[in-house]
């Protein structure tokens, strides 16, 4: 089994921390996590990929063992954590790669695609959400609310995501069997995301996500003009975003698999060698 090594590198003055494993020359993966979460997420995931891949699984900045500046020493947007995503990647020479998103990786992959689409030598999406048709009207009202009229009055309701019930439930619903998914993932969230002053990080990226639905036309005809391949992998009982968010890619990418599996929004903590049978057979098929 493939080594997995632990480094940082410094982007536009923050240290940027990642998780890298398998051979120099291979093709490359890069892995970006979501909410709450960080590379952590990809920990069992990465041996299962580096006999065959370059994998490259960073922290974004306010998260896991990367930097977190406060609110006032920067400005945490998507398009400032797709920079630093960037500069990293131009830094480890990556100029071919392809790109596994899920939740909060979806909107920082989008914009690495669209800003240099001649890199992209395919898409995976692991419940990261493209499309209108993904958000699940339950869970996405109260932080349209704060989006809109960020304030005293909308803003209980998202903060709420920041304690440990809503991580836990963030990693049990939908899991058929929840016994295995380990408490270490949401004891490992949730004391970063306590750390001072990071829930003032979390809360300017509530109120940004709304930004991230313009780009969604683009990303379409990107997918149409490029007919880059892509894999959707999804939970298929997530409810942040739900399964149609993963048959809507069908829609403008000419080479798409959709496989919906019996899981919640964390599929790699209780699906995880079904998620990595269809990766590995996926990027054989695309990267040959």
């Amino acid at each position: 089994m493939s080594s997995v090594r632990h480094r940082t590198a410094t982007v536009d003055g923050h240290e940027i921390f990642y998780r890298e494993a398998g051979p120099a020359d291979a093709p490359a993966i890069v892995l970006l996590h979501g909410y709450p979460t960080s590379s952590f997420m990809f920990r069992e995931l990465i041996p299962l990929l580096a006999d065959r891949y370059r994998v490259i699984a960073p922290d974004h900045l306010g998260f896991g063992h990367s930097d977190a500046p406060s609110v006032a020493e920067f400005d945490y947007t998507f398009d400032a954590l797709a920079e630093l995503t960037s500069g990293l990647l131009d830094q480890l020479g990556l100029d071919r790669y392809a790109l596994y998103v899920q939740d909060y990786g979806a909107p920082i992959g989008w914009r690495l695609a669209l800003r240099h689409p001649e890199r992209i030598s395919a898409l995976v999406t692991q419940n990261g959400n493209g499309y209108e048709d993904g958000f699940v009207d339950s869970f996405w009202a109260d932080l349209w609310a704060y989006g809109a009229n960020p304030g005293p009055d909308t803003e209980p309701a998202v903060r709420a995501a920041l304690g440990i019930d809503a991580i836990r439930w963030q990693y049990l619903h939908g899991a058929p069997d929840p016994t295995l998914v380990s408490p270490d993932t949401w004891e490992h969230d949730i004391t970063l995301v306590s750390r001072e002053g990071n829930d003032e990080i979390q809360l300017a990226l509530f109120r940004d996500y709304q930004n991230n639905r313009p780009l969604y036309p683009l990303l379409h005809q990107y997918l149409r003009t490029s007919e880059v391949p892509v894999l959707a992998v999804w939970g298929r009982n997530d409810e942040i975003f739900g399964p149609a968010g993963a048959r809507a890619f069908a829609r403008d990418a000419k080479d798409t698999e959709v496989h919906l599996i019996n899981g919640g929004h964390f599929l790699l903590e209780s699906h995880l060698d079904v998620v990595a049978g269809y990766l590995r057979g996926f990027l054989g098929r695309v990267l040959r």
